[in-house]
């Protein structure tokens, strides 16, 4: 993200921007008029300002179905980032720290040289893209559907759910502002426990792992997401939990069977690449067990004797939607989470599937070569067993022939088609290069021909003799 335009981009610009993005709550290309009556600038200004918007990449222009633009990811930047530098939480953007699937991360700092991580959210950018034609995530929007607005929900989730454990004490970095699909927050000192190859002891790093994820449930919470990419580890070994959009609450249906795949994500990893198996008094902590200790908080029991945990017992939900997170966004985001857990399945079965025709598609190949040499065997058993009354072996005879047939009779067909098309593409290709050899073949004798009338001209006025001039 280059953000030297900001610097050219005055109170127009970011004036019809604003246009584009309101005009994109009910239309996913906005028309020109539209943009034109919300921007409400005077003797045509607003076409004049989209060209430059156009320019530096911050609108995309369609005109298949009419004439009408949206806004680009740069441009929906854009807009953030002026925001935020305008209530004065961010004076600078520095370079890129960090990049995910669905989000990148930069250097930000503000008035006093604070240094802070601002995270742009990027939901449908690598993955996840054609679930647009398939399935509707938002009933009650008709047909329209916006990854940004996605990508909204899962800021204002994460500034949420951030602010929200901030106050209770868990580690988690400090929820500074949130604006649009841009959250600000602190900056962690430490590295992705992915690129740790060695602990002091491994064994309290993998307790208070554990802890942690006991500590989110009884809390109402399950990560959904918690594993070595999303776990941040300093020199002290001190732990820090990021990435918190995918976060649902321990009464959801498949709240148990989230919170063991993320148990099950950490004693993976600590077997695997430290070496390290817990006990099985230690291995796992009881999801049960975490949410009812939660209940008996909230009904001002003892619970847990958490000792420094600054949990005040009241509920999680409540302390979100003081900070802004609806009910309705949680369904969207929830109904976007469910439906690409789905999309990825059917995605890899798909993919199963084109192995498994693959390898059918070699058996069967074996399997004629083998019928084939086997045939005449068969045929014998046939004569046979007709000659001497069988015929109960004649019939399983000719049924495995049939079947052999049939199969071969597929293996040439799709044989056929296969040659077929390499041949169309063949005699294409060699069509091609012929008329591209004609082509060159014309234009040189066409510059030869040329070159020699300029030759024969020059020596006819060089031998007319005399100046020309009288």
């Amino acid at each position: 993200m280059d953000v030297n335009a900001l610097r050219y981009l005055g109170k127009d610009e970011f004036r019809v921007l604003t246009a584009v993005e309101m005009g994109q709550k009910n239309h996913e290309i906005v028309p020109a008029t539209l943009v034109d009556s919300i921007a409400g600038l005077k003797h045509g200004g607003t076409f004049k300002v989209l060209k430059g918007l156009l320019r530096h990449k911050l609108v995309h222009h369609d005109a298949s179905k009419y004439d009408g633009y949206r806004l680009t990811t740069l441009g929906y930047d854009f807009l953030a980032i002026k925001t935020l530098s305008n209530r004065g939480v961010i004076t600078g953007v520095g370079r890129q720290i960090g990049v995910g699937k669905e989000s990148d991360v930069y250097e930000v700092s503000d008035a006093e040289g604070r240094v802070m991580a601002l995270k742009l959210h990027r939901l449908g950018r690598t993955s996840f893209r054609a679930v647009k034609s398939k399935r509707d995530y938002m009933p009650g929007r008709g047909n329209h559907f916006s990854w940004l607005y996605l990508s909204r929900l899962a800021a204002l989730k994460e500034f949420a759910f951030m602010k929200a454990l901030g106050d209770r004490g868990l580690p988690v970095p400090e929820a500074i502002d949130c604006n649009r699909h841009a959250v600000i927050m602190s900056m962690v000192d430490g590295f992705p426990l992915v690129q740790v190859r060695q602990l002091h002891d491994p064994c309290s790093v993998y307790s208070e792992l554990m802890e942690l994820m006991s500590r989110l449930a009884t809390l109402g919470l399950v990560h959904c997401d918690f594993n070595e990419f999303n776990i941040m580890i300093n020199d002290e070994e001190d732990l820090t939990l990021i990435d918190f959009p995918q976060m649902v609450s321990a009464s959801h249906a498949n709240a148990k069977e989230l919170f063991e795949r993320d148990v099950e994500c950490i004693i993976r990893f600590f077997a695997k690449k430290m070496g390290y198996v817990a006990n099985d008094a230690e291995a796992r902590p009881s999801f049960e067990e975490a949410v009812l200790r939660g209940r008996k908080r909230e009904k001002g029991g003892e619970g847990d004797d958490g000792g420094d945990n600054d949990d005040d017992g009241t509920k999680i939900d409540e302390e979100l939607r003081a900070s802004g997170f609806k009910a309705e966004y949680q369904a969207d985001l929830e109904r976007f989470i469910i439906n690409k857990k789905i999309d990825d399945n059917d995605r890899s079965s798909s993919d199963d599937g084109s192995e498994e025709e693959e390898s059918s598609e070699e058996e069967e190949e074996e399997e004629s070569s083998s019928n084939e040499e086997d045939d005449d065997i068969s045929g014998s058993s046939e004569q046979q067993d007709d000659d001497g009354g069988g015929g109960g072996g004649g019939e399983q005879g000719d049924t495995a022939s049939q079947s052999t047939r049939e199969k071969l009779a597929k293996v040439n067909i799709s044989k056929e088609a296969k040659a077929s098309k390499s041949r169309a593409v063949a005699a294409k290709f060699s069509e091609q290069q012929k008329r591209a050899a004609k082509r060159a073949a014309m234009a040189k004798a066409s510059r030869n021909a040329m070159k020699s009338r300029n030759k024969g001209k020059r020596k006819g006025e060089g031998g007319g003799g005399g100046g020309g001039w009288e």
